[in-house]
């Protein structure tokens, strides 16, 4: 029998270590990271591709991420250049220089007596067409020199000149000579206001410009038919060109056009290669270039997420190993927040497959928000701040759908918000409607942020504003579900008691305290006066506060099965311990710890209350019944002595924090009750011998109470006991009648412990 019971307690003990194991806990956070490197491999790895030159394509071929389609890109910049219409250049020529320059030349030869007239006929011909060489090849040399007019357009111009040079007829040159001196003074502004008129206009074909010189020196001043030929040839010949064709300004023109257009991508899980295509050199090539061939793949991208997922990781172990919450040192907890973790990123993969460039928005529908909510509740709100940063990353990724960068900033500062928003308002909820609450807060918040982006941007239509707004709320109100419906799951899975399940378990409707106060009043009084002392002494050395008060309430419910029997519930009635033999009180004292824990075990109360009903007397010595057993041993002369086992609790002793202070609450509360009237130095002597007897007693070694602490929750029970007993304390001065009574009492109430 005993080796049995060797075999299960070492099995037991094997089946519990995994919870403080640092093997399984380092293969939690290697889980953890092959987690975080799953969600992020699909967009952040090219898949590869097992193919030839040549070879027909098995499947359908999908681009790993936003690509640039050079051939469409190409053709694109093809077209833009193709639309950009030549680049004209207007040149000034100062052509009226050149009328200028005609009649000071005819003034002069025709001044000159010793000439002859033929000479001058001949003089004329050569003299005048010159004139216009001569200008335009000073005015190209200047433009030259200070750079105003590129070298290509100069060309141009002096081709363009020589092209369209006007030929004087024969005969007009034989009517110069014959011409006044008062009649050539009279042409020179006609023929300068009628070139200065034409050259204003834009010409690129002279032939039109010169085809108006007639009707303007019709209309003019002049009388004289020679007057006007002469003057109509000479304008004729100083109209040129004065608008040319720009080739280099054209084509830069053309380049600023090509660099305008935005390359043409092909965007991720667009077709690349259809099935039962042909893989071609281009196709190979592209695949190459994307190195999505196995024979060329890049281990870099691998390497870099590796990083960057082992960071995450690291993050976590580094906050979790430094903080003060059991999740440092349980098991339990971390794989909790593993399995949330998952679940996180899981809906985001979900909900990613359904998002396309046509409805983008539709990953603001994830309940995004969620893993930072239930880290909040069944965790710690620090971790859950943590956590959210990691979830924003992981969607920034996941959600990407422009596929440039491979980052979307914009789903990952929703995710950070709106997942800050729930700790917020959730981390002091105390009712499951304040989920609804914070979801509805994470609705508001996350349209908030995305009004503000879209006035940023301000390229929205209203549609687009529309659905995004829809799916904002309907995300915070999936996020609200889906955290109260895994909440019972964690709960019970994990034996998790949330802030949430104990305000609920503490409600004085509940079944079980119902029955505590209507079958045992005295016994409920108790409960609650043990749940507020050991509340307060929880929460001053950083332990649960909530458990120990809901603990209290429920740790005695066991006597509802004898109440007759505790002296709480003992009203006008002799006690029938009395007349009893102390191993059977004995029994039906230590019996109510084990019937609270089958009550509560029936009505599915968590195991950490449990525990208390279980743990809160430890293995101590009921001392009362102890002593009676050995007067009466001593009393008929037997000789089997009484052992101190036969009177001590079955136990365990308390496996927790939480459980030895309601213990210590439990005996002090009793104690205190049973002094009428009780003193501040009776109150403070009391507490600390009751601390000091259970710890010399070993009832502590199974717990990790310190010294310290133990120092620290006696100074509380000091302060709360003594401002409920503040109506009824008197300072010593007259007390010696009292003690007689006070004695009588502790030894009744000990009956209890």
């Amino acid at each position: 029998m005993k080796n049995q019971v060797s075999i299960q307690g070492k099995l037991q003990y094997r089946l519990a270590g995994w919870k403080y194991s640092a093997l399984v806990r380092f293969l939690l956070f290697l889980v953890l990271t092959v987690l975080f490197y799953t969600a992020l491999m699909g967009r952040l790895i090219p898949q590869t591709y097992d193919i030839t030159l040549g070879s027909v394509a098995e499947k359908d071929i999908l681009a790993p991420r936003a690509i640039e389609n050079a051939i469409a890109t190409e053709k694109a910049k093809e077209d833009a250049a193709q639309r950009v219409q030549p680049v004209y250049r207007i040149v000034s020529l100062k052509n009226e220089l050149i009328i200028e320059a005609m009649f000071e030349k005819l003034q002069q030869i025709n001044a000159d007596t010793e000439v002859t007239l033929g000479d001058k006929v001949n003089i004329f011909k050569t003299v005048i067409p010159n004139l216009i060489d001569d200008h335009v090849n000073r005015q190209i040399k200047l433009y030259t020199d200070s750079g105003q007019y590129n070298d290509t357009l100069l060309q141009e111009m002096r081709q363009k000149i020589t092209e369209q040079q006007y030929r004087i007829p024969e005969e007009t040159y034989y009517k110069m000579p014959r011409v006044s001196k008062e009649d050539l003074t009279a042409m020179e502004p006609v023929a300068k206001e009628i070139v200065t008129r034409l050259m204003n206009d834009q010409i690129m074909d002279a032939q039109t410009a010169r085809a108006k010189v007639a009707e303007l020196v019709n209309t003019s001043t002049l009388t004289k038919s020679t007057a006007r030929e002469m003057v109509q040839e000479l304008v004729r010949e100083a109209i040129t060109p004065n608008k040319f064709f720009d080739q280099k300004g054209t084509d830069e023109a053309k380049g600023h056009a090509r660099d305008n257009v935005k390359p043409v991508y092909i965007n991720k899980n667009d077709v690349l290669v259809k099935k039962g295509d042909i893989i071609s050199e281009e196709i190979y090539q592209r695949l190459s270039g994307l190195e999505m061939l196995k024979d060329e793949t890049s281990y870099a991208p691998k390497l870099g997420l590796a990083l960057l997922v082992v960071m995450f990781t690291f993050v976590i172990f580094m906050f979790v190993k430094q903080s003060a919450l059991s999740i440092s040192h349980s098991n339990v907890q971390l794989l909790m927040l593993v399995l949330i973790m998952f679940l996180n990123i899981l809906g985001m993969k979900l909900f990613s497959l359904v998002q396309n460039l046509d409805y983008p928005y539709i990953g603001f529908l994830a309940p995004t928000a969620m893993g930072a909510m239930l880290i909040t509740i069944l965790l710690d709100a620090n971790l859950a701040f943590i956590a959210a940063v990691l979830f924003s990353v992981i969607a920034s990724v996941i959600f990407n759908t422009d596929h440039l960068q491979a980052f979307d900033f914009r789903y990952g500062l929703l995710t950070l918000v709106t997942s800050f928003a729930a700790i917020f308002s959730i981390q002091r909820a105390s009712q499951r409607s304040s989920i609804l609450k914070a979801g509805v807060i994470v609705a508001l918040l996350g349209m908030a942020l995305v009004g503000s982006l879209m006035l940023i941007e301000d390229h929205e239509t209203k549609k687009s504003v529309l659905f995004a707004f829809s799916f904002i709320v309907g995300g915070g109100l999936l996020t609200a579900v889906f955290v109260i419906g895994l909440l019972p799951f964690f709960e019970a899975a994990f034996g998790i008691l949330s802030p949430l399940k104990l305000v609920e378990l503490s409600n004085p409707n509940h079944p079980l305290l119902r029955k505590l106060l209507t079958e045992t009043p005295g016994t409920y009084h108790h409960s609650v006066m043990v749940g507020n002392l050991a509340e307060a002494a929880a929460e001053s050395i950083g332990a649960n506060g909530l458990l120990c008060r809901v603990g209290a309430y429920y740790h005695d419910i066991g006597k509802t099965k004898r109440p007759n029997y505790f002296i709480e519930n003992q009203s006008n009635i002799e006690n029938p311990h009395d007349k009893m033999d102390p191993a059977l009180s004995k029994s039906i004292i230590v019996a109510h710890a084990r019937d609270g824990v089958e009550m509560l075990s029936e009505h599915h109360i968590p195991k950490p209350i449990r525990d208390i009903a279980e743990q809160h007397h430890g293995t101590t010595l009921l001392q009362f019944f102890y002593h009676k057993a050995k007067k009466i041993a001593e009393a008929e002369n037997d000789p089997k002595p009484v052992e101190e086992a036969d009177f001590r609790y079955p136990g365990p002793k308390a496996q927790s924090k939480e459980a030895a202070i309601v213990g210590i609450a439990d005996c002090v509360e009793a104690a205190v009750r049973s002094l009428r009237s009780p003193t501040l130095e009776q109150i403070d002597s009391m507490v600390r011998k009751i601390i000091k007897s259970r710890l010399d007693d070993g009832q502590f070694n199974e717990c990790d109470l310190t010294i310290k602490e133990l120092d620290q929750i006696a100074k509380i029970l000091n302060e709360t006991l003594l401002g409920i007993f503040h109506s009824r304390i008197e300072y010593p001065n007259d007390l010696q009648a009292q003690n007689q009574n006070d004695a009588s009492k502790q030894v009744k109430r000990s009956q209890n412990e």
